[in-house]
């Protein structure tokens, strides 16, 4: 099939030792992917179906889009995609973003839209009968989460590789903790991923403490190429599994 590409060795490695690590997956368990069509998102829709086929654990994968109706916003090309690769796939029109522009202010618009999508996915996974909730953040993110935590919140704080939402029924994992998203983007381009891009006019026109986050990392690895690594070290005691939680990423990727 021409839709089935095979990760690399060099994403295949660091996602199954995330796997394992952070126990992310176990028998039985049915994985909904939050697929925003990004690079990350289909990046890490391929590397689950290879682990559905080869991992020693036995478990259901689905997939699902929310579509916040951002203007030149179309992941509808997506269906088609899933529909070949033979993934069950759920596709959610929600005006997320015309709710975010009469009730919030700038600052917070991405926040809002933010929360609106995660809602949305636990919604899917729960009336589809998914326990597990797959998002596609990698090192990148959880290294401009910890700095934008300390700098500007006074907190020790990331992502967390795997926890259980505030609810309790759906659990949250991050299969791509331990792959940098040069890796991702790389894939991508290889095995020619239907990328969608991001066009949502209000992230392109406040630049985000994220992007200022991501500048300062890019300068530091030019002259420290192992920022990345000591980085992971650093945030391993904060990405470990919680009871219950809620971290300020974004709902997909």
């Amino acid at each position: 099939m021409s839709h089935m590409p095979k990760p690399p060795k060099s994403l295949l490695r660091p996602v199954g030792r995330a796997l394992v690590d952070y126990r992310m997956i176990e028998n039985g368990d049915r994985v909904l992917l939050a697929l925003s069509g990004g690079k990350d998102s289909l990046s890490l829709l391929h590397l689950l179906r290879h682990f559905q086929r080869h991992a020693p654990v036995q478990f259901d994968l689905g997939a699902v889009t929310i579509d916040p109706g951002a203007e030149d916003f179309d992941p509808s090309p997506l269906k088609p995609y899933l529909a070949e690769l033979g993934i069950p796939y759920f596709y959610r029109e929600e005006p997320i973003v015309e709710r975010a522009r009469t009730q919030m202010g700038k600052p917070s618009y991405c926040a809002f839209c933010a929360r609106m999508k995660r809602g949305s996915l636990y919604s899917c996974a729960r009336e589809n009968g998914y326990n597990v909730l797959a998002l596609g953040q990698h090192l990148d993110d959880l290294a401009e989460s910890f700095l934008m935590s300390a700098l500007f919140e006074g907190r020790l704080n990331t992502m967390k590789a795997n926890y259980i939402n505030q609810a309790g029924d759906v659990r949250v994992i991050r299969p791509l903790i331990y792959a940098r998203e040069r890796q991702t983007a790389a894939f991508a381009v290889q095995a020619e991923l239907p990328v969608i891009y991001e066009t949502c006019p209000a992230c392109f026109a406040h630049p985000s403490q994220r992007a200022h986050m991501k500048t300062l990392l890019a300068q530091q690895e030019k002259a420290n190429r192992q920022v990345f690594k000591t980085l992971l070290h650093t945030m391993r005691p904060l990405m470990a599994r919680g009871v219950s939680g809620s971290d300020n990423s974004d709902a997909e990727k």
